[in-house]
């Protein structure tokens, strides 16, 4: 199989490349250097960049006649190896512009598809970012090959009379129905380990946003973890968990995800739905904003239509505006709405700037239902005992002197609840006033 899709799945590092992006009247204007970052993202070198308007993309080439001569005249001049559109091409034009062109031709949703390829690490990403390119080639198969329309025989291949084109598109249907096996199966083990969190009733917290925001670097800040951080668009695909303890408010779930960017590939949102769907079950979406950005309103306004698209747009969200060090005369300071609750945070995850107002955010946000008592529970209550130390809620314990556990600690009160409605023996102390669970 791999050398079936090489060729198609991705160009070599080092390529020179012509930049096309043009303004079209019924679609957001497009960000020359956004578009420039992805390019080098790719590990590919601009040669030159190619700028227009129009009204509506031409049927045949995108581009007009006139428009098309000029990008075959570059291509030439420059001499590149391919040429890239800011734009969603459909098969047939990449077809006609590469037979114009006599260079590969790859649009906006290939250059993201190869530098998830290039990005994703965990086998569920590989999957996933493979899944999404046999979906994409699956349309576009007739390009690059010369052989397609003639009948060949294939020992153990296909039947009689089967082509090259055909056996190729049976071949990629087989592949995408495997690859979707195999991701069911890691889905059913990311579904074991969220039920795994909902009995303890432990809270997620999700960071979202737009790539190169600064997510895994607030993520690191929060966590003390040590993500994988570098200045340039979707350093990070492999989505990452990790347990955060809130002063007065217990343990949260911290989760990093995949950056969004503006007209991402659908069948990438397909593919990632698993990852996607830690978002959309979150308790709390922390929507990371690069504040020092010039269009960062635009870039909220992706982020939320992709939260849109997975159904992530009912869970409550907090912005964050971040990078504040690369702006004058901005201090960290948290804005609040019409009803008095947190709306969005200024603050600089690279130096720390403002951190203690997201953890008072935090706290106040899950620390409403928070409570520190006591919690006797008779000798032969030994297996909750460690079910409350495995949650980590434990703050510290002392015999009876009937040989019982008395244990202090801090928690959710709703998950203290539900212990206690499953438990009818169990007697408890809050504020020093015992009460017993009649069961």
């Amino acid at each position: 199989m791999k050398n079936l899709f090489e060729r198609h799945e991705r160009h070599e590092g080092g390529e020179c490349a012509l930049l096309v992006q043009l303004k079209i009247a019924s679609e957001y204007r497009g960000d020359a250097e956004e578009f420039k970052e992805l390019v080098a993202s790719a590990g590919v070198s601009a040669a030159h960049f190619i700028s227009g308007s129009r009204v509506k993309p031409d049927s045949k080439y995108f581009v007009g006649k006139g428009k098309a001569e000029e990008l075959r005249q570059a291509v030439e001049d420059f001499e590149v190896t391919v040429v890239i559109f800011d734009h969603s091409l459909s098969p047939a034009q990449e077809r006609n512009l590469e037979q114009l062109l006599n260079v590969k031709v790859i649009d906006r949703t290939g250059l993201i598809l190869d530098i998830f390829a290039q990005r994703a690490r965990s086998f569920e990403g590989k999957l996933q970012v493979e899944l999404a390119q046999l979906k994409h080639l699956s349309s576009r198969l007739v390009r690059g090959w010369t052989h397609l329309e003639r009948q060949k025989g294939g020992i153990g291949l296909r039947g009689p009379g089967e082509t090259q084109l055909e056996t190729d598109r049976r071949l990629i249907v087989d592949r995408i129905k495997n690859i979707n096996r195999r991701l069911d199966k890691v889905e059913k083990q990311r579904h074991q380990g969220r039920r795994s969190r909902q009995r303890a009733a432990m809270p997620t917290v999700s960071l979202v946003g737009y790539t190169n925001a600064g997510k895994s670097t607030l993520f690191n800040r929060v966590t003390g973890a040590d993500v994988y951080v570098k200045d340039q668009l979707f350093a990070t695909l492999d989505a990452t968990l990790r347990r955060v303890e809130i002063a007065d408010a217990g343990p949260v779930i911290l989760a990093d995800t995949v950056g969004f960017i503006r007209q991402l590939p659908h069948d990438l949102v397909a593919a990632f739905r698993s990852t996607l769907e830690e978002t959309k079950l979150s308790h709390l979406l922390l929507h990371v904003i690069d504040a020092s950005h010039s269009d960062r309103q635009e870039h909220i306004t992706h982020v939320n239509e992709v939260l849109a698209e997975i159904g992530a747009d009912d869970v409550e969200q907090i912005e964050i505006y971040n990078k504040i060090d690369l702006l004058d005369d901005i201090e960290p300071h948290v804005d609040y709405n019409e009803e008095g609750k947190v709306k969005r945070i200024w603050l600089s995850s690279a130096t720390g700037e403002g951190m203690d107002l997201l953890f008072d955010a935090l706290k106040a946000h899950f620390g409403k239902d928070f409570i520190h008592c006591w919690v006797n529970l008779p000798a032969t209550e030994s297996r909750l005992r460690a079910q409350l130390y495995e949650l980590g809620v434990v703050v510290s314990e002392k015999e009876t002197s009937a040989g019982d556990f008395s244990l202090e600690v801090s928690m959710q009160k709703h998950l203290l609840d539900k212990y206690v409605r499953e438990q009818g023996s169990i007697e408890f102390v809050i504020d020093r006033k015992i009460a017993t669970n009649a069961g």
